[in-house]
């Protein structure tokens, strides 16, 4: 199977039939989706203007994506070699026992649904880059009360999993809510708010 790199190069190939740039396009999405597949191909065709069963996209707006999903994928990248680095040191400090954000961490490994959108139509609306900058960030500091990627207080559990944000979509990892939020999302089961 080609990796994400030669697929992207492959969309982007203007020497290529549009087809196959769609469909390597598709294909990355194998390897890199960050709301799942299908939410996250929904995102970039709304946001890049194509039908998701047009078959001959505009060459250029399939590029957008292409880069858009790029871009994406190196925040994440640049998430993981960090994350990395402070497990290592962590451990040779004796710290073996990995902590909340740790096990999310384990359960998103190589990027696919790190935002998961339980419903492909329902996903942010900011670029995949930025979404992903939030919610890293997010990860970085205290636990709030707001989803870390639209701000919205409106968070119910979803499926006995997770709080999920009714405005944005996304499941929110548990490590970037306070026990508080996490406590009023799952007690109510139904939109916080005013948090």
């Amino acid at each position: 199977m080609a990796g994400f790199r030669s697929l992207a190069r492959q969309a982007r190939d203007p020497r290529a039939d549009l087809a196959l740039r769609r469909w390597s396009l598709r294909k990355c999405l194998e390897i890199f989706a960050p709301y799942g597949h299908r939410a996250t191909w929904d995102h970039l065709c709304a946001h890049w203007g194509f039908g998701p069963e047009d078959r001959a996209p505009d060459p250029a707006r399939l590029r957008g994506a292409v880069d858009e999903l790029e871009r994406a994928r190196e925040v994440w990248l640049a998430y993981e070699r960090a994350f990395a680095a402070r497990r290592r040191a962590e451990k040779r400090a004796g710290l073996r026992r990995p902590g909340a954000v740790d096990d999310w961490h384990r359960r998103t490994w190589g990027g696919f649904g790190i935002a998961w959108c339980a419903d492909p139509g329902t996903h942010p609306d900011a670029p995949l880059p930025e979404v992903l900058g939030r919610l890293i960030a997010a990860l970085e500091r205290e636990p709030g009360e707001r989803c870390p990627v639209c701000g919205s207080g409106a968070l119910r559990w979803r499926e006995d999993v997770a709080p999920l944000c009714a405005s944005c979509g996304i499941t929110v990892p548990l490590p970037t809510l306070s026990p508080a939020a996490v406590r009023r999302a799952r007690g109510e089961g139904r939109a916080l708010v005013g948090v």
